[in-house]
């Protein structure tokens, strides 16, 4: 049974940090692609980074400098750094596995960022 865990939100100050996790199980991990996307209130969701199963690393340019993606494969486990958050960085954060030539995909089921003072 595939699972992917997303946890690390919350509420945090402008300019504050988070490091988001996500914990993968039942699938081959090492041979997936890994992302983050992000869906805010009223929006579509949109892709933040990606790292493929070679560790190649494809960051949003609005989040260029901010964020940044690591996996883990003895853990199973992708991580998104975020710094200098903005309020507009306040979405819903979704983990995303991919495998070759995008023939499955799955979703985790979200953590809330909340960027607020």
């Amino acid at each position: 049974q595939v699972q992917l865990v997303e946890s690390g939100g919350g509420v945090v100050q402008p300019g504050g940090s988070l490091r988001l996790s996500c914990a993968a199980s039942g699938f081959t991990f090492s041979s997936y692609a890994m992302s983050w996307y992000r869906q805010a209130p009223g929006k579509e969701r949109e892709l933040v980074a990606a790292i493929s199963a070679g560790g190649i690393l494809n960051i949003a340019d609005s989040m260029k400098g901010r964020f940044t993606i690591s996996r883990d494969s003895a853990k199973n486990t992708v991580y998104l750094q975020m710094n200098s958050l903005k309020p507009e960085d306040t979405a819903v954060y979704y983990c995303k596995a991919e495998s070759r030539y995008g023939i499955r995909h799955y979703w985790g089921q979200g953590t809330q960022v909340t960027v607020s003072s």
